[in-house]
């Protein structure tokens, strides 16, 4: 098994914890997505990141992965077993990607003017979730979930894009410190996501 990975790319970060919280043997191959290499386009001509291949099966989308992955490796689940509790984590998952990742791409690839609206919108609703951070030990859980290996990476980033939302929230910051204390989260960076943070 193989993740071609960016270093940086956050959708790439949720995949690689996913692979490191369940402790999966697989090669990461790290690359610049704007320069893919040969053999990862003849297997996915958009050369996107992340990309797993194992044996004959091809995956490129981040949230796909994740879930083959949870299903593959099926120990220790990441997603609860009934139906409705898996439904309504891909709806959250769906919505955090809607609403918090697009807005994240969007200061990524914009200029100072449309980035500094992104970013006040992105802390603002951050900030308003602080109910739904407070009510149980992980977002919207008794246990660490898929949810969490989504969340985990743009908190990561948020320091790195001029957001802070821990002056104010000590209680997002303790959930944020609590991911990243995880030892399959601190494998699951790459050098060039450790520079963007400084470890507590």
């Amino acid at each position: 098994m193989t993740l071609f990975s960016s270093a940086t790319c956050p959708m790439s970060h949720c995949a690689r914890f996913v692979l490191h919280e369940k402790a999966i043997t697989a090669d990461i191959e790290f690359y610049d997505p704007e320069n893919p290499p040969e053999d990862l386009l003849e297997l996915n001509p958009t050369g996107t990141s992340p990309t797993l291949i194992e044996r004959e099966l091809v995956l490129y989308d981040s949230r796909i992965i994740m879930e083959y992955l949870d299903e593959r490796f099926p120990h220790p689940p990441l997603h609860q077993m009934d139906p409705v509790s898996r439904a309504t984590a891909r709806m959250v998952i769906k919505r955090i990607d809607q609403d918090w990742y697009q807005l994240l791409e969007e200061i990524s690839s914009s200029g100072e003017k449309k980035s500094a609206r992104a970013k006040k919108l992105l802390r603002e609703s951050l900030l308003a979730a602080t109910p739904v951070f407070a009510a149980r030990p992980y977002f919207m859980s008794d246990e660490f979930s898929l949810i969490d290996c989504v969340i985990a990476p743009l908190l990561w980033r948020l320091p790195s894009v001029g957001i802070d939302v821990t002056t104010q929230n000590e209680i997002i910051n303790n959930y944020a410190q609590r991911i990243f204390k995880r030892a399959a989260f601190k494998r699951s960076l790459s050098d060039a996501e450790k520079e963007m943070v400084e470890l507590k």
